[in-house]
């Protein structure tokens, strides 16, 4: 079962995640792709760190999220990634085609993923205004063309606005 969550920046979409996650079987494990640039990110990392259950195990990864779920596939149980614009930043990274390859092996991990629970936390970035640099518009289409295209193998997909969870499919 494939979950995504999508929202905007703050908007609880994280806690639902977490609260996914604990409804599933176990072993819980949060697959963590933010990396932390700055002090307030790593307060905040920090913060989710100590406020989160310690049954929950956590893998940190960068750019090779598909190497992490297809570690942990044999494994069951239910996995939480938070987030997918964190490991899109990170891919912005790489060259044009090693992005593109881990886009694709990220993808073929999820048409086969059996058993368990996969829930992916995206920010969908396309509620906000149009942004000026022709970087951030172009980031923003990619983000959203990786959400539309998860969202049509997704089971189930939920928008959290105001720490409000609403199922659109």
């Amino acid at each position: 079962m494939i979950d995504l969550i999508l929202g905007g920046n703050k908007s609880g979409k994280s806690d639902f995640g977490l609260e996914l996650l604990c409804r599933g079987p176990r072993p819980w494990t949060l697959v963590a792709t933010g990396k932390s640039r700055d002090l307030a990110f790593r307060r905040q990392i920090i913060t989710h760190r100590l406020s989160r259950d310690a049954e929950i195990a956590v893998r940190e990864v960068d750019t090779d999220l598909a190497g992490a779920l297809g570690a942990l596939a044999p494994l069951g149980g239910s996995v939480l990634v938070d987030s997918l614009d964190f490991w899109m930043f990170s891919l912005a990274g790489q060259s044009r085609e090693d992005a593109r390859r881990k886009r694709e092996e990220f993808f073929a991990c999820l048409q086969f993923h059996e058993g368990g629970n996969l829930i992916l936390v995206s920010t969908e970035m396309g509620l906000g205004p149009l942004a000026f640099d022709g970087e951030i518009r172009a980031f923003a289409r990619d983000l959203g063309q990786l959400n539309r295209e998860i969202a049509s193998v997704s089971t189930s997909v939920y928008l959290v606005v105001a720490g409000l969870a609403q199922k659109l499919k």
